[in-house]
Parts: structure tokens; C-alpha cells; sequence
């Protein structure tokens, strides 16, 4: 038997290999979730042997081999039909929404912020479920792909892509008009779309898959094309515009999965103008000067929504590097600022952390929130962010630190 003071650098051998056989791979990839040139700097460190980066692209290719056995999701696996009677329209139901016990029907359902009605995770009835293992699972693969050269984790991406988007037999069609539906008052909601961020994320990793013999030029045509018809529909449909109208969380991540596909599918003029709007849509309207977001704080999950809209926004601010707009450098003339949210936050993130004082009804996983104090320790070259992160145990082992590279 290998003694096991062995298989750690075994493993670490058989990544490097396998990164200086990547020729495939761009040098410098189209992806837009990371900071420009982090994964080019990635690729340089690993195959220089850098320890902490070896250990996150040891995770990504663990989490890789995992995907390797899964099978595409697909829309239409789902037993009911939304109202159109075809099931390549996207459907799921509101999260927050129960039945009216005063209702012998419980019709209309009744909203109970925070608490999930399990019915929304019913895979017969939601693909909620379906495009977010669909979303993560691409990029898994891409990434390990890029990262690695090694074709079956290309060959499995394209697989899942061509499920979701391309094949007639199963792909969606590029709509949310059935998602987050309230049974009893609608058939879907705007609020539907953040589901669709997945999607995007879904998009973006395909980039990484150029030079890729399992995804030839064509494929990648034919994704554009799909996305192309979503993202009109995103900017076009009621629905679309009553999420971009939205305040909280949700403009956010409207203007987070806009931009993101503006940017995959070429139109970067676009993006950059979502991007130097969302300055005073969203900075200098969520954001006090304080650092506080009243509109996520009055909500059951306050902390939780808190550090999600703040992730929306450090995206959004990756997005803008990319697009030619500074979102991190923006600030009102009183005060108003990303950084100053991050500064409000961090208290709360630290170990030990200052007692939460809005109400949170949910534990909460601080090691969720690390990704987003990278990008602003990036940003702003500030060390207390980067001194909250090195204190989580396995921080080193998480993707972020190859999309981030400090």
C-alpha cells in the first residue's frame, strides 16, 4: 500500500503534468466572473508549484470527477406543465409562498418571508433545482478543463449544454414566464428571473471551452443565438422590466445576469452601460452612508440577504473591469460606496463574530461570504478584508482563490 505521506504530493505531481499539457486552452480565457488575468496568473503559479493554488485546483478537479457521473438536467423532466402546456418553458413556484390556512382551497397562497414552502422544491413541478445544478455543474467543468486540457471534462460540459439550450428534444425555451409562480394570483413574477442567473453563469464558463474539439464553433454559434433571444426577452418582457425596476437584491441580480450575457455574447457596449447605471440604480440607492441596506435589513434573513446583495455587486464590479466601467471606485457624494457595504459587514464575518443585531431566522455559513472579501481585498488593497479569509481552515482549498488571485 502507498503510505499516505505520499498521495498529497502524488496528486499535486499529477495536476502540474496535466496543466503544462494544456495546450488547448487560451492564455488568456474568455471569463468574465473572474478579475481579468487571474486565470492566466493561476495557470502561471500552479506550474510554478504554488502550494495554496495546487490545493483549490485539486478541490475544482475532485468536484470535476464528480460531475463526470452525473447526468444532464433537463426542463422537461419535470412531470407537470406550466400553463402554456409545454414543458420546455421553465417553471417553479414562489419560495416564500404557503397556503391561506383561512382558505378551504388555500387559494391564493400567502407569503411567510424566509420560510421555504417545500412544495418550491418539488422536482415535478420546479426546475429551480435542475438550472442550478445544470449552472454549476458547467462551470465545474469548464474550469477544470481550462485549467487541466483534459478533453472528458470539455466532452461533459458540452453534453449538459447541449441538454439545456441546443437539443430539440429538450431545451429550454428562452423564457421565465412561468418562474416564481404564486398559486392562486399568478402563473409567474419577475422575481422568477433570478433563477436565471445560472444561466448565465452557465454562458460564461462555455467561453472556456474554445479550441475545445467537443465544442466546435458552431455549438458555440448556436448558444449565442439562444442567448441572444433570452437576453432581448430579459430586456423586452414585463417581467423583465419589473425586475430591473426592483430595489433590493433582485435589480441587482438582474443587472449581474444582463450584463453577463451582454458580455458573452459580444455586445460589451451594452454591458458597460448597465454597469455605470447600476452607480445610482443600485450603489446609491441600497447602500447608506453608513454601509447599511435598509431594503435587505427589513427582511427575516436580513444578514443572509445583506452579503447576497453585496455578492451581486462585487460580481457586477468584476463585470465592469471587464466592460471598462470602475463600479468598486464609484461613491456618492455623501459617502455612499461598495466598499463602504463591505466595511458595515465585516464585524459580522469576522471570527468571532459581532452579535447580529436585525433579524436572521436562519443559521448562516460565513465561509459563503469569502469569495465576496477577496474581490474587495483586490479592489481596494485592503488587508482586513484579506485577514478575515485567512482564517477559515480550508479558505486555501476554495475556488475563489483561482478566479481571484491575490
Amino acid at each position: 500500500m502507498t503510505p499516505m505521506i505520499l498521495i498529497r504530493p502524488l496528486c499535486a505531481a499529477l495536476l502540474l503534468a496535466m496543466l503544462a499539457s494544456s495546450a488547448a486552452a487560451e492564455a488568456s480565457p474568455r471569463f468574465f466572473a473572474a478579475k481579468p488575468g487571474s486565470l492566466a496568473k493561476a495557470k502561471e503559479r500552479l506550474a510554478g508549484g504554488d502550494k495554496d493554488l495546487t490545493k483549490a485546483l485539486h478541490n475544482l478537479v475532485k468536484e470535476a470527477d464528480k460531475v463526470l457521473e452525473e447526468s444532464p438536467p433537463s426542463v422537461v423532466e419535470k412531470d407537470k406543465a406550466p400553463p402554456s402546456g409545454d414543458k420546455h418553458d421553465y417553471m417553479s413556484l414562489a419560495p416564500y409562498f404557503w397556503p391561506d390556512p383561512k382558505s378551504k382551497s388555500g387559494l391564493p397562497y400567502i407569503r411567510h418571508d424566509g420560510k421555504v414552502n417545500p412544495e418550491s422544491k418539488e422536482p415535478g413541478a420546479n426546475d429551480s433545482g435542475r438550472i442550478s445544478a445544470m449552472g454549476s455543474a458547467i462551470e465545474t467543468l469548464a474550469l477544470a478543463y481550462w485549467f487541466t486540457g483534459k478533453e472528458t471534462y470539455a466532452a461533459q460540459a458540452a453534453k449538459f449544454a447541449h441538454v439545456w439550450f441546443l437539443d430539440p428534444a429538450t431545451r429550454m425555451n428562452p423564457n421565465f414566464k412561468y418562474a416564481q409562480a404564486v398559486l392562486g394570483k399568478n402563473d409567474g413574477r419577475g422575481t422568477g428571473i433570478l433563477e436565471g442567473r445560472h444561466i448565465a453563469v452557465a454562458a460564461d464558463a462555455m467561453g472556456l471551452l474554445a479550441g475545445s474539439e467537443s465544442w466546435p464553433a458552431k455549438d458555440q454559434e448556436a448558444l449565442k443565438t439562444w442567448l441572444g433571444i433570452y437576453l432581448q426577452w430579459l430586456l423586452t418582457s414585463n417581467s423583465g422590466r419589473d425586475e430591473h425596476a426592483a430595489k433590493n437584491n433582485h435589480g441587482t441580480w438582474y443587472d449581474v445576469q444582463t450584463a453577463r450575457l451582454a458580455l458573452c455574447i459580444g455586445k460589451t457596449d451594452l454591458a458597460a452601460r448597465i454597469v455605470k447605471e447600476a452607480t445610482k440604480n443600485r450603489v446609491a440607492v441600497q447602500i447608506e452612508k453608513d454601509g447599511r441596506q435598509p431594503l435587505e435589513l427589513t427582511r427575516t434573513k436580513s444578514f443572509s440577504y445583506s452579503c447576497f446583495n453585496l455578492e451581486a455587486l462585487c460580481e457586477l464590479a468584476t463585470l465592469g473591469e471587464h466592460a471598462g466601467v470602475d463600479l468598486y471606485g464609484f461613491t456618492t457624494s455623501d459617502g455612499r460606496s461598495i466598499r463602504r457595504g463591505m466595511e458595515f459587514m465585516l464585524p459580522y464575518v469576522d471570527t468571532p463574530a459581532k452579535e447580529w443585531p436585525y433579524e436572521q431566522i436562519k443559521e448562516v455559513n460565513d465561509a459563503t461570504f469569502l469569495p465576496v472579501l477577496r474581490q474587495a481585498a483586490l479592489a481596494y488593497s485592503e488587508a482586513q478584508f484579506e485577514a478575515v479569509i485567512d482564517k477559515g481552515s480550508d479558505a486555501r482549498s476554495k475556488r475563489f482563490q483561482l478566479l481571484f488571485v491575490k
